[in-house]
C-alpha cells in the first residue's frame, strides 16, 4: 500500500498527479481544508507536505497518530515545530538546494531594480520624462554588498556579486572558514560597512526583527536593503519610517511580516520594490523541490537516509 500523505502545500494538478504515483494523497492546501483533513483522516496519515511559512505545529502532530515524516517543500521550515517533531520520534526533511539559483537570480534582480529604480523609470518613461528631467540613478557594480546570512543562498548571491566586480562582507553568527570574503560580527557592524545589505538568513524566533532601527541607521541614507528570507527578519514599521524619512535610498522585498497580505506601511512608498514572495518561484525550481520530497519520503519509508533531512 502507498503511504498516506496529507498535503498542506500548493501544488498544481500536475505535480499532485506526480506525487499519486506514489502516496496515497489527501490535498488541503487552505489552512480550513487542512482542518477538515486533519479532523476526517487524521489517524491514517503518516506523511505531511507543507512549507517553511505555514509550517506543522506540535498540535497538528499530536493530531496525526501516525505519522512518521513531515517535509517542507523548499529550504525553509520555520513554522514546523522541529523539538516536537524530534520528541515524537517524527523525521524532518526540506528542500535544502532546490531554489537557491532561483532565490539568488531575485535577489539579484530586485537589487538591481532597487539601486538603479527600474520600476520608477519605467513608470515615468510611460508618462512621456525624458531622462533629461531626472536625477542619474547609481551603478550597481563595485558596490559594497553585505550578505546577511552566508548560507548557500547567500553564497550564491555572492558569485553573482562577483560579476559586477562587488567588494562583499557578511555576517553570520560564527565565520565561514572556506568564505573568502570579509567577516562582520554583528549586523550592525555589517550594515554600517555596505551599500547594499542583502537578507539571506533563515527566519524564525531567533531572527525576529534582526534587521532593526538602528541597522537601518547604520545603513544610511546612502544605502539600500533588498530582502528575500523571511518578512519577520526586518522590522516592518522601522523600514516603513527610515523610507518615507529617506534615512536608506531605498528597498527591494519579496517577502513580509504581514503575508499574504501587502505590507500596507510600504505600498504607497516610491522608493521601495514589492514581489510576492516568488523569489524561490520558477517551473525549474518548484519541481526540482518535488522531486526532492518524492525523494526524501521514498527514501524514508524505504528505510533509507533521506536526501536533505533537516538535523
Amino acid at each position: 500500500m502507498k503511504p498516506t500523505l496529507l498535503a498542506i502545500a500548493q501544488l498544481t494538478d500536475e505535480h499532485q498527479a506526480q506525487i499519486a504515483q506514489s502516496f496515497d494523497l489527501i490535498y488541503a492546501p487552505e489552512p480550513a481544508q487542512a482542518a477538515q483533513a486533519i479532523a476526517r483522516d487524521g489517524a491514517r496519515v503518516q506523511a505531511v507536505l507543507t512549507i517553511g511559512s505555514t509550517g506543522l505545529s506540535a498540535a497538528q502532530m499530536d493530531a496525526l497518530p501516525r505519522l512518521q515524516l513531515v517535509c517542507a517543500l523548499g529550504a525553509g521550515y520555520e513554522n514546523i515545530d522541529i523539538a516536537h517533531a524530534r520528541a515524537h520520534g517524527i523525521a524532518v526533511a526540506n528542500g535544502a538546494g532546490t531554489n537557491d539559483d532561483c532565490v539568488a537570480d531575485h535577489a539579484f534582480g530586485l537589487l538591481i531594480a532597487t539601486v538603479r529604480g527600474i520600476p520608477r523609470l519605467d513608470a515615468l518613461t510611460r508618462e512621456g520624462v525624458w531622462r533629461s528631467a531626472l536625477l542619474l540613478p547609481p551603478n550597481v557594480s563595485r558596490k559594497r554588498l553585505g550578505i546577511l546570512g552566508l548560507g548557500t543562498i547567500g553564497r550564491k548571491i555572492a558569485q553573482r556579486a562577483a560579476g559586477f566586480e562587488m567588494d562583499i562582507g557578511y555576517h553570520n553568527r560564527k565565520p565561514r572558514a572556506d568564505a573568502p570574503h570579509r567577516y562582520f560580527d554583528t549586523p550592525h557592524a555589517l550594515a554600517a560597512w555596505c551599500d547594499v545589505l542583502v537578507v539571506a538568513t533563515p527566519g524564525g524566533p531567533g531572527t525576529r526583527h534582526l534587521v532593526d532601527a538602528a541597522v537601518l541607521r547604520a545603513l544610511g541614507p546612502g544605502g539600500w536593503l533588498v530582502n528575500i528570507a523571511r518578512g519577520s527578519v526586518v522590522d516592518t514599521a522601522a523600514l516603513a519610517q527610515a523610507l518615507r524619512t529617506h534615512a536608506i535610498a531605498g528597498a527591494g522585498l519579496d517577502v513580509y511580516e504581514s503575508e499574504p497580505a501587502p505590507p500596507a506601511e510600504l505600498v504607497g512608498l516610491p522608493n521601495v520594490v514589492l514581489t510576492p514572495h516568488v523569489a524561490g518561484w520558477s517551473p525549474e525550481a518548484v519541481q526540482n523541490s518535488v522531486d526532492r520530497f518524492i525523494a526524501n519520503a521514498t527514501r524514508h519509508f524505504a528505510g533509507q537516509a533521506m536526501v536533505s533531512p533537516v538535523l
